[in-house]
């Protein structure tokens, strides 16, 4: 078994942590200051081509596959967590459109129809720098869709009445990151009919600008500042029928037979920002960021408490890293439930290790001028998160464990 990254996923890390280190780092107080978008950010990743990251290499991206992209989000996140998680919604939607759609089954016709779409909407990601949100979060939830899905979120109060040349849709979503700021939102939504649910899955483009969106509401929340992520309301929109970013039905199937696919691409920014809390906290007792004291008496006292960081942390990515390397369509359920046991080990840790390590600086620890107390904020985002909520992570787990419920009945 060799978990070591590849060579061409080497060299994605490093790119990927020159541009957090150089360019994000700077910036992220300032856009956690004033909860405001990290344009500059995305700026960034675009003039370096991570736009185009999970874009397939026949469409002029980077290729990069699930597990290329989390590693790839794990170093993005030591510079600016909230412009990792907002990164994530982007790359989850070329991963889905792209590689993940291309283990999922389809009838020749709508193979062909989906790589003509497709294309369309890789080459404006890769030409013109477009990227995407994904607001999947609902207040409602109607119909079977909140048992018979096994993600536990809830997406489909959104509704799509089929017309000529399209879809009217309708609808509130709420926690969508990048609200008003991604040029696109990849939206899911059931298309009213009397059809099984699950082939009225809709995954549809909504242009951000698009007469009947709006996104209201403010955004001052304890963390995650800079994803800007408010209300999205959806009256009475047009998507025309090439504004299908999955064929119909694709959506809630897809989640059905990867049930792991966001919770782990979450986790990401989650495992990265324990590491740059980790990283801050020896800079910190080191003396190496401006103002910090450094160590003098308490070396034999602290030292204790920067060896358990280490552990949990070490601990912590050699389960996530086995959990993604395993990711995939129809996993089988014992990597299934590695994957809710990586998930919740990595948002309870990253708690343990950004509050771990202010405790370990000290009363000054606490100081917006250092990064540490952001670092604390952020990671409580991460067990709130659907569509695995340590809850409901949780409870698929043993339900799966014992042979009970949805969990089981899924894998």
């Amino acid at each position: 078994m060799d978990l070591a990254p590849s060579s061409r996923q080497r060299e994605l890390i490093d790119l990927a942590r020159r541009l957090a280190r150089e360019r994000f780092a700077p910036r992220a107080e300032r856009h956690d200051r004033e909860a405001s978008f990290p344009f500059d950010d995305y700026a960034d990743l675009r003039a370096v081509g991570l736009l185009g990251l999970c874009v397939p290499e026949r469409f002029g991206g980077l290729g990069a596959d699930y597990e290329t992209y989390c590693l790839v989000a794990e170093q993005l996140a030591q510079g600016n967590a909230s412009t990792s998680l907002t990164f994530n919604m982007h790359c989850l939607t070329m991963l889905m459109m792209g590689p993940i759609a291309d283990t999922m089954p389809m009838p020749p016709a709508v193979r062909e129809r989906h790589d003509k779409l497709r294309a369309a909407k890789f080459r404006e990601v890769v030409e013109q720098g477009a990227f995407y949100g994904q607001p999947h979060s609902e207040p409602v939830e109607q119909g079977q869709t909140d048992t018979k899905l096994s993600m536990g979120g809830r997406r489909f109060g959104t509704t799509a009445k089929k017309v000529d040349g399209g879809y009217v849709v309708n609808g509130r979503k709420f926690f969508v990151s990048l609200a008003g700021s991604a040029p696109y939102f990849a939206t899911p939504a059931i298309r009213l009919g009397d059809e099984p649910w699950i082939e009225r899955t809709l995954y549809l483009q909504v242009p951000k600008d698009a007469p009947g969106v709006s996104f209201p509401g403010e955004w001052d929340p304890m963390g995650m500042r800079g994803t800007v992520s408010r209300d999205m309301v959806l009256e009475n929109v047009f998507v025309p029928d090439d504004g299908e970013v999955l064929p119909p039905g694709m959506f809630g199937a897809m989640y059905n037979a990867f049930p792991h696919l966001s919770p782990l691409t979450f986790c990401a920014t989650f495992l990265g920002l324990m590491q740059a809390a980790y990283d801050g906290a020896l800079a910190y007792l080191r003396g190496e960021l401006a103002g910090s004291p450094g160590l003098h008496t308490e070396a034999a006292v602290k030292g204790h408490a920067v060896a358990e960081m280490l552990f949990t942390l070490e601990a912590t990515r050699a389960l996530y890293y086995r959990a993604i390397s395993e990711a995939r369509v129809d996993a089988p359920a014992d990597a299934v439930q590695r994957a809710r046991a990586a998930h919740v080990t990595v948002q309870r840790s990253t708690v343990t290790v950004t509050q771990e390590a202010i405790r370990v600086c000290g009363g000054r620890g606490l100081l917006k001028r250092y990064p540490l107390e952001r670092y604390a904020r952020d990671a409580r985002a991460g067990a709130l998160m659907r569509p695995w909520t340590q809850e409901i992570a949780t409870q698929q787990a043993w339900e799966a464990a014992l042979g009970l419920g949805g969990a089981a009945e899924a894998r």
